[in-house]
């Protein structure tokens, strides 16, 4: 069995404003082509399609684009689907059985009542049956009727919630089984700071998202998305793919790929292979001094960090930037900020909206943090900055 494992492609995506919808429709266009030359069984797509829950019809028409010529490609690939937290899953589930009827499965809502189990599409090769278990992202608030909650009416955690959610499978293992889901895992011992994350990522104060790996360990591979860099979970068979092209200035630099799974006999490990994804433009960072970042011109996305420690009285600054950089991001500057009577330190004067915040607003308590934590993330989703 061979299958693709893509996640986070984010399609809408506005990098620092500026459209990201030709480079998706390029990059997608690559992974047909990868599929067709691979010719796999399969294309898994572990959540977080579009950027905002209620997308553009111009993102809705690249996404509509690379289903309908995926499957007419490959008329007998499998495409499975789950919603991530940047998505609707009401929306995301819209049509959802009868599209399962063309070897399309898309599945928004995790399980919310008793009667209802993690969806479940079996595919079969010469080795038997390869059962993918299709979980999208899931709230403790979401499955509330299934999980219950502590004595003391609060909800389960999301650890807890999960480790609930995947107790209720009759999971057969004696055959393969794959998961394909959108939450935060980490590996034993590793601690959320330790875990790089990219700016376009939504984070919860806390970490309280945060969910152990080793649940996913009874899985022969797990498809997982949500963290934008690709990165194993503890073991190669857990892992993100991350994002097929950069979603942040964070990102610059990052090699993006498909990642091919080819699964053998139940016991062998499983093949990986990534294949490697070239974007039109790549997304970079350029530092130094103004006419030392003038002598190194290029059609990327580039984020310009100047580090002149002289004031820069340049009437044409940005129009000399802009056409040394036809796609510029932006402009920053490194300023001089005394720490110490004795002490000089250079910082960015760009902040996190978090930190802008708490600069503004002082020490907060626990429960204030996550309720202005909750006012940001739907202030990055309306706006989708």
């Amino acid at each position: 069995m061979k299958f693709f494992h893509l996640s986070d492609l984010h399609i809408g995506l506005k990098l620092l404003n500026r459209d990201m919808l030709e480079e998706q429709r390029y990059i997608l266009e690559k992974v047909i082509a990868y599929a067709v030359q691979e010719n796999v069984d399969a294309v898994v797509i572990a959540g977080d399609i579009y950027d905002k829950a209620v997308p553009s019809a111009e993102a809705v028409g690249v996404f509509d684009s690379f289903i309908s010529r995926l499957t007419e490609a490959l008329p007998d690939t499998v495409v499975m689907l789950i919603s991530g937290n940047h998505d609707s899953a009401g929306r995301v589930d819209c049509y959802r059985n009868i599209l399962s009827r063309q070897h399309v499965h898309m599945i928004g809502r995790p399980p919310r009542t008793t009667a209802d189990y993690i969806e479940k599409v079996t595919c079969t090769d010469a080795y038997g049956a390869v059962n993918f278990y299709l979980l999208p992202f899931v709230k403790p608030s979401m499955i509330r009727e299934i999980t219950g909650t502590h004595e003391d009416g609060t909800n389960l955690s999301y650890d807890e919630s999960i480790c609930a959610l995947l107790s209720r499978e009759n999971i057969d293992e004696r055959a393969r089984n794959v998961i394909v889901s959108h939450q935060f895992y980490l590996p034993r011992g590793m601690s959320a700071d330790e875990i790089e994350r990219a700016d376009s990522e939504i984070r919860t104060v806390g970490n309280i998202d945060e969910v152990r790996a080793e649940l996913l360990r009874s899985f022969d591979y797990a498809a997982l998305g949500h963290i934008h860099k690709p990165m194993t979970v503890g073991c190669e068979t857990i892992r993100y793919s991350g994002t097929p092209i950069a979603c942040s200035v964070s990102e610059a630099g990052q090699a993006k790929h498909v990642v091919m799974v080819e699964l053998g006999e139940k016991g062998q490990k499983p093949q990986i292979t990534k294949l490697p994804l070239e974007p039109l433009h790549q997304v970079r960072i350029e530092q130094g001094m103004l006419e030392e970042v003038l002598q190194r011109p290029s059609e990327d996305y580039v984020s310009v960090i100047l580090t002149d420690k002289q004031d820069l009285d340049v009437i044409d600054l940005q129009d000399r930037l802009h056409l040394a950089f036809p796609n510029l991001l932006e402009i920053r500057r490194e300023s001089q900020v005394k720490h110490a009577p004795c002490e000089q330190l250079y910082v960015d004067e760009w902040l996190q909206p978090m930190d802008l915040c708490l600069a503004f607003l002082g020490e907060c308590e626990d429960d204030e943090l996550e309720l202005l934590q909750e006012v940001l993330n739907v202030a990055k989703e309306v706006t989708g900055r």
